[in-house]
């Protein structure tokens, strides 16, 4: 507790971030709140008037394009009806099982290896590679506390706000060469895909790198926030096309979605879609490459908020 005391004295942006962080930042307009935390994040002034770069458009997106069946798309279990009637349930990981309270699982009753998330916040799930070893106590605090939150608050991205907070349980997946699982993430704006995104070292977040290709599997020299890795080869995957004319399907009519895939053993599976990149806080390099994802993005003339 001293040390967090200490560390507020010393860095007031600090303070501000617990402040942004506690129930009381609920009561903060989204338009003001967004302004703050994008100042702190990015050093840049936030501009909802006239937004011009990428990130500024991402937070305009959060307060007037609030369509409510993004809030479905969001919801790691409602979306699968999505991904069904869209491009189809083959691409989807077997769902193992879905609950409103953690003391429902029946743990006896799941296979070795699982893969355990909440519908309803984005980034946290617990991974069980051996039933055996799995603490359940650990599991059970660390999913109860997520259940109790609103991810919503956190960004104000507005398609969480009303996502029923349930747990949900999905086949365990491993790449098949053996490295790290792969996350393929098609960036569509306007429903058409320009360029793709892999991370490495993923569970390392200090050392992670992020490589951008464009739709013909090209090494791309734009960065976000990560510094791309050359020393790594991603091979292309056989099944780029359809991948690319899936991800096309799940952002039509979209100003702005990110579609994630897996492909393994030659399959593809659906990993979820993401409306805000890093919150539109992501630092984006070089500058002309900012530019034009900017450009890429045409905000919708009608507003949708609610």
């Amino acid at each position: 507790m001293l040390k967090k005391f200490i560390k507020v004295i010393r860095d007031p942006k600090i303070a501000v971030f617990y402040i942004l962080n506690s129930k009381i930042s609920r009561l903060i307009p989204d338009a003001y709140f967004l302004k703050i935390t994008y100042k702190i994040g990015t050093g840049k002034k936030l501009d909802l008037k006239n937004p011009i770069s990428f990130n500024e458009k991402i937070q305009w997106l959060k307060i007037n394009n609030r369509n409510p069946k993004y809030t479905n798309m969001v919801d790691k279990y409602e979306v699968r009806k999505y991904i069904s009637n869209t491009i189809g349930e083959e691409y989807l990981n077997p769902l193992l099982g879905v609950w409103d309270k953690f003391e429902d699982i029946n743990f006896e009753a799941l296979p070795n290896q699982f893969v355990l998330k909440c519908t309803h916040d984005s980034g946290r799930l617990l991974i069980c590679k051996d039933k055996s070893k799995f603490n359940i106590a650990e599991a059970k605090k660390k999913i109860n506390n997520s259940l109790k939150e609103n991810y919503y608050y956190f960004g104000r991205e507005w398609p969480y706000k009303n996502v029923k907070p349930r747990i949900i349980c999905e086949k365990y997946m491993e790449q098949d060469d053996g490295d790290e699982l792969r996350d393929y993430r098609f960036f569509c704006f306007n429903g058409e895909p320009k360029f793709i995104a892999v991370d490495f070292s993923i569970t390392d977040k200090e050392n992670t790198r992020r490589n951008l290709y464009d739709l013909k599997w090209n090494l791309m020299d734009g960065e976000i926030s990560y510094p791309k890795e050359l020393s790594l080869r991603v091979e292309k995957p056989d099944k780029l096309d359809l991948m690319i004319a899936l991800s096309r399907k799940v952002s039509s009519d979209i100003p702005h979605a990110r579609v994630d895939f897996y492909y393994i053993k030659q399959k593809i599976i659906f990993g979820e879609i993401t409306f805000f990149h890093q919150s539109g806080m992501g630092k984006i390099r070089p500058i002309e490459f900012e530019g034009k994802m900017g450009n890429w993005l045409k905000l919708p003339q009608k507003k949708t908020s609610i």
